[in-house]
């Protein structure tokens, strides 16, 4: 297996890794009051996610970067609650045109989990000597894994909303209260307190 494909599947493994649970919450939240017509929303936000994500992951991995790991453990979960209220209080997407606050919440908050991988990251590549494909094929895979668990959201929330007629304010609200419930245990469980 080549170096690019190798670190391509753990980006993918790791994001797709039930134990890691909490990036799975976040791309859950960032997608709750999306459904499948959506689909450029739903781009443009989690690429802007990945944008966040792979601009910290990187000055983290290259050391320019550096910040107490408690810290960014307990800021996920608070990531993932902030968005979670987002849609409580909002549970529809904005109609308007141009860059939406949860566009600049998802590159903000991508930032903050880039900062979680680095460790884990920079673990795996050991002395490599060059680091920017390893890191290249790591944040594609971290891509498709999100895609994945977006594509997932999508349909289910298009299946029950599209098909059996759930409200979809009421999937947002429900989505989204239970990430809240899981984001507040886990930030309760963190090291910082």
């Amino acid at each position: 297996m080549g170096q690019f494909q190798l670190y391509f599947q753990l980006g993918i493994q790791h994001i797709l890794d039930i134990k890691g649970f909490d990036h799975i919450l976040f791309v859950v939240a960032l997608c709750a009051i999306y459904v499948t017509r959506d689909w450029k929303k739903i781009l443009i936000l989690v690429t802007a996610f990945t944008i966040g994500h792979s601009i910290t992951l990187a000055l983290a991995t290259l050391k320019l970067v550096k910040v107490n790991s408690d810290w960014i453990e307990f800021l996920i979960p608070v990531t993932i609650a902030v968005t979670a209220v987002s849609n409580i209080f909002s549970p529809k997407p904005s109609s308007g045109r141009g860059i939406q606050i949860n566009y600049i919440f998802a590159l903000f908050f991508g930032l903050i989990h880039g900062l979680g991988f680095s460790n884990y990251l920079r673990s795996l590549l050991g002395k490599e000597a060059s680091i920017f494909q390893p890191l290249l094929a790591f944040n594609l895979g971290l891509e498709v894994g999100q895609l994945v668990i977006v594509t997932i959201t999508v349909v289910v929330a298009g299946l029950l909303v599209g098909i059996v007629g759930v409200n979809r304010k009421d999937w947002a609200l429900v989505i989204s209260s239970i990430v809240l419930g899981m984001a507040v245990m886990m930030m309760i469980d963190t090291k910082f307190w």
